[in-house]
């Protein structure tokens, strides 16, 4: 994962506002519509998934070995 989770907020010079999540991995962008909706006293009317959908986080592996240090 790049970065902490985000939403990105945009509102355009007409009024319409748009929002895009992120390093929000799976479904779980669909809890940020309903915050959003509440936020703005506004409905979603279009949404779509990003490339985030089927990225999956990986586990930093770390070991610890013996080794001597110059």
């Amino acid at each position: 994962m790049s970065g902490r989770p985000r939403v990105e907020v945009t509102v355009h010079p007409d009024g319409s506002v748009t929002a895009q999540t992120h390093d929000v991995l799976g479904e779980r962008c669909l809890d940020y519509v309903a915050v959003l909706e509440d936020l703005l006293a506004a409905r979603a009317v279009d949404s779509a998934y990003t490339a985030d959908l089927t990225r999956t986080e990986v586990p930093v592996r770390q070991e610890n070995r013996d080794v001597d240090w110059a």
